[in-house]
């Protein structure tokens, strides 16, 4: 399981769940004791071998084993339903709830409602969930209750807040395509914001649904002269994070992303939450579920920290001049 700096990581190459695991990939984790091992299940939208993917492992594995689980107490068994495919992602899910494992932890709304339509018993800790209580998850924050609790992303009115940092740094754009997942109710609640908030700035706001990397060319608007981007957080806007970037780019579009990596990836800016921090978090939660604390006394968590990021050379290639006053609140700044 990697859980400790001083264990050597094996190499090998496993099948797991019908995603194939590089050997730099995370590790199905074994005991060395038959019987003795405890087992967690994780489903994530994500490509086992994508570096953020890896990110996330490595911050659930360290601090599991701070918390000291090893390949000696714990077994994990990796799940990846990459861009969120919903067939793909309901066979998964289903895979992982007859496996009986002790703790599920999921990633995204889309994986948590395939893992509650699977499992009826097993006790889930959520990451990336927006909105859990209207989801009908859970019916409060504070006290759960049931069997499901975990760590949220965005508010909805974060979608506001998006359109107002595009206007400052973009101060001509008066039309924005907004990328959503279709089907996914937190783009929904999202995009519902902005075509509140978008008229009130005197900007007009039209959607663009988000199926395969082919549909975004047809969809997105192409008059850069006053159009501009703005890509809700989903697994498959994730899947096709590079094609979307490279779309903005190519249309010469400003665009503002929900995520870091976007803006390391060339896109003008994102403004979001340490996802990977919230995988840290996780362990802790399923380390007092493991060691006999029930999940539904466990509050949901909102995030605390909100990172801001600038893409400069991305900037100059549009032509925009950003404001010093968003240079002096950016927490990252990428020449």
């Amino acid at each position: 399981m990697g859980l400790s700096g001083e264990m050597k990581r094996r190499d090998f190459i496993t099948l797991l769940g019908g995603a194939t695991v590089a050997a730099a990939g995370p590790r199905l984790a074994r005991a060395q004791q038959a019987g003795a091992a405890r087992q967690v299940g994780v489903l994530m939208t994500y490509a086992a071998d994508d570096p953020e993917a890896l990110l996330r492992v490595h911050a659930l594995e360290r601090r599991l084993g701070e918390l000291g689980w090893t390949d000696d107490n714990l077994t994990i068994d990796y799940r990846w339903a990459s861009g969120g495919d919903p067939k793909l992602l309901q066979a998964q899910a289903a895979q992982l709830a007859a496996s009986r494992p002790d703790v599920i932890i999921c990633q995204s709304t889309p994986v948590l409602m395939a893992l509650r339509q699977e499992s009826k018993t097993t006790p889930i800790v959520f990451v990336q969930v927006t909105d859990p209580v209207g989801s009908g998850f859970v019916p409060n924050l504070a006290r759960p209750g049931g069997r499901m609790t975990g760590f949220t992303d965005f508010e909805y009115d974060i979608a506001g807040k998006w359109i107002e940092l595009l206007e400052d740094i973009a101060p001509k754009v008066s039309a924005v395509t907004v990328v959503a997942m279709a089907g996914h109710a937190g783009n929904a609640g999202m995009f519902r914001v902005m075509e509140k908030v978008g008229p009130s700035r005197g900007v007009r706001v039209t959607k663009a649904e988000l199926d395969e990397a082919s549909k975004i060319e047809r969809d997105v608007v192409t008059d850069s002269a006053g159009g501009g981007l703005i890509v809700l957080p989903s697994p498959a806007a994730i899947a096709h994070r590079e094609a979307l970037v490279a779309l903005a780019t190519e249309r010469h579009l400003p665009a503002c992303f929900p995520l870091r990596y976007f803006a390391a990836s060339g896109g003008l800016m994102s403004y979001g939450i340490d996802q990977v921090d919230e995988w840290g978090r996780a362990a802790a939660y399923v380390n007092r579920i493991l060691r006999g604390e029930k999940p539904g006394d466990l509050p949901v968590q909102q995030p605390s920290k909100f990172e801001l990021v600038v893409n400069m050379k991305t900037a100059r290639s549009l032509g925009l001049d950003v404001p010093m006053a968003l240079i002096a609140s950016a927490d990252e700044i990428i020449q």
